[in-house]
């Protein structure tokens, strides 16, 4: 369990998964390794370990709606990171995968959760989710809003408490390493302040308009995600 709030894993949308699979061949080199299925909110995924001396267990995580598969969770509950947002959608559709979102590990989401309602953000209820892994059932502490939306455009993170088992434990190295991640947002003060509450005060903020750009080493050389 991490003891201070890190970067746990950076979020490629795609409108598929073999889009966001083709993506990572062609601009990073590397064919992500398997992920899995989430069940209540109807989404799989595919991954990728990420370097990185100040998030040691940090990953990328490509994800797109199951096609075949309809969430557990209740409607009119959406799913998380905006995926039923129509306006993220008809994007990924005519742009393709893109980074649009983050997560951060806190040591106590609840305490993590509060500080930001404290502040008037509503980061979303912490909800308990889990999906099968060739080693185990793999659980994890989340906070969803009922909307399913990031917040800040994505740049506020989703925070997430892992249980035993961290999913990084057992990638493979990939040959990409992070970098840096810098937020982007013209409520950059506010945001600041978001993050500081948590503890993610060490995090790069710019003041323009709402992006994330994710720098990482790969077999192809430097590259940028946004």
């Amino acid at each position: 369990m991490t003891t201070h709030a890190q970067i746990d894993h950076l979020v490629v949308a795609a409108r598929t998964l073999d889009e966001g699979v083709a993506l990572c061949e062609a601009t990073l080199g590397v064919v992500p390794g398997p992920g899995g299925e989430h069940a209540l909110f109807g989404t799989h995924n595919r991954l990728l370990r990420l370097h990185s001396e100040q998030a040691p267990r940090a990953y990328l995580e490509i994800i797109a709606v199951n096609p075949l598969a309809t969430p557990t969770r209740p409607a009119p509950l959406k799913r998380w990171f905006d995926l039923d947002d129509p306006t993220l959608r008809a994007r990924l559709a005519q742009q393709g995968p893109q980074l649009v979102h983050w997560v951060a590990s806190v040591p106590d989401i609840d305490a993590a959760t509060a500080r930001l309602r404290a502040l008037g953000i509503e980061r979303g209820p912490v909800i308990a989710a889990s999906r099968p892994t060739p080693s185990g059932l793999l659980r994890w502490r989340i906070s969803v809003r009922d909307d399913g939306q990031r917040l800040f455009d994505g740049a506020l993170p989703t925070l997430i408490q892992w249980g035993d088992t961290h999913p990084a434990e057992t990638m493979p190295v990939s040959g990409l390493a992070l970098r840096g991640l810098t937020l982007h947002h013209p409520e950059a003060p506010r945001l600041r302040q978001a993050l500081d509450a948590i503890g993610l005060d060490a995090m790069a903020v710019a003041e323009a308009p709402a992006a994330l750009t994710a720098l990482l080493d790969t077999p192809l050389g430097p590259r940028t995600l946004t």
